[in-house]
């Protein structure tokens, strides 16, 4: 893809460098802005275990040009497969949609590379506190710095939103989730077609449930699914026995599970903003629409509502009044599709409708399908 020079002269400050923040980096830097990154931790690095993307995420990674290092450790299993009390429900390939899973490390290495090839300026160890919808964000240090744009990209627990004073609405599921990065152990787990997603599912006596995550050949994702109230299942470190008594063919992965360092139990919960913007600012992923993992487009939604800010953004006269129209435009044409997909996630969260199978039909694969790089997407029957 060729830079263009539309955002010549603008500066960008970004608060956050996880993948919505670094999306919106090197989408802005191969704009021709100025980009300024700005990440709390003193390592640029992605904590986490797995994740499944989508075609609306991997055209986004195409158009920044992260797509090939991404596809180069990772795969696109044959099937999702859901299983409920040990019997396959259903096996779902999407009808040749591209889809990709990977470990969270690996694709934040990608766009990190990818905004910093674009001339991006990533700092680490450097927290944004505040901001202001003048154009200004304020860092722990004291510093003030002035902008353009200013991008919220600093997660659930935004600084940047809540220093502006953003209306929300956040809410807890029943449920959450353990992540694990595990070796895939094929040879130990034996005969089988262990390169599917593979959701098991158990509901009697008690609900538990494992996410089986292939990320390439040599990685596994799993995530342990329980109820906050039950003790037992969300205990860190995980207790093997109960875990393999439910589901004893995965026994070698568990094992592994067991003795990792740093697990930790994730409630699934919603956060809902009344709006995405202030002024010269714009909130993108986990800041404005934080959403439980069912339809697995977290990652993917922050992505695509990051390139699509940073087009729209750089369409805009360079005046403040223009920006400002211009990024309460890009959340009129651009939430919807996200507001969906929230509401869905939710629901499939709270009622576990996942474990019948068949869960991919339209209306849930409605984001994935969608694609933020066509300039026609807006327009009837683009999608």
């Amino acid at each position: 893809m060729t830079h263009t020079t539309g955002g010549r002269g603008r500066h960008a400050e970004i608060a956050g460098a996880g993948f919505a923040g670094l999306t919106a980096a090197a989408a802005l830097a191969r704009l021709g802005w100025t980009v300024r990154v700005h990440e709390k931790g003193e390592h640029l690095r992605e904590q986490g275990a797995g994740i499944v993307l989508w075609h609306n995420s991997i055209r986004v990674l195409e158009a920044i040009g992260a797509y090939e290092e991404a596809a180069a450790d990772s795969m696109t299993p044959p099937y999702y497969e859901t299983r409920m009390h040990g019997q396959t429900v259903s096996k779902e390939d999407f009808g040749g949609l591209p889809w990709r899973t990977m470990s969270r490390p690996h694709l934040h290495r990608c766009l990190l590379e990818a905004a910093r090839q674009a001339g991006a300026e990533i700092r680490s160890g450097s927290e944004a506190v505040a901001a202001d919808p003048a154009g200004t964000l304020t860092l722990a240090s004291g510093e003030t710095r002035e902008a353009d744009l200013v991008v919220g990209a600093d997660g659930v627990r935004s600084r940047v939103r809540d220093s502006i004073g953003f209306e929300q609405d956040r809410w807890k599921s029943t449920d959450g989730i353990i992540r694990f990065l595990v070796p895939r152990h094929k040879t130990e787990l034996g005969p089988g077609e262990w390169d599917n997603v593979i959701d098991f599912w158990n509901l009697e006596p008690r609900y538990l449930r494992v996410l089986y995550v292939p990320c390439n050949e040599r990685e596994l994702y799993i995530a342990l699914g329980a109820p906050r109230s039950d003790e037992q299942g969300s205990r860190t470190p995980i207790d093997l026995d109960l875990w393999t008594s439910v589901f004893p063919d995965l026994a070698p992965v568990l094992r592994s599970a067991a003795v990792a360092e740093d697990a930790r139990y994730y409630g699934y919960q919603t956060t809902q903003l009344h709006s995405w913007t202030s002024g010269r600012v714009a909130l993108v992923g986990d800041s404005a629409h934080a959403m439980c993992p069912a339809l697995a487009q977290g990652a993917g939604t922050a992505m695509a509502n990051a390139y699509t800010l940073a087009q729209a953004a750089t369409a805009a006269d360079p005046g403040s009044a223009a920006v400002t129209g211009a990024l309460a435009e890009w959340e009129r044409r651009e939430r919807p599709i996200t507001d969906r997909c929230q509401r869905r996630s939710a629901d499939y969260a709270a009622t576990r409708r996942m474990s019948q199978g068949h869960q991919f039909g339209p209306e849930n694969l409605e984001t994935a399908v969608y694609d933020p790089t066509d300039p026609r997407r807006h327009t009837a029957g683009a999608h």
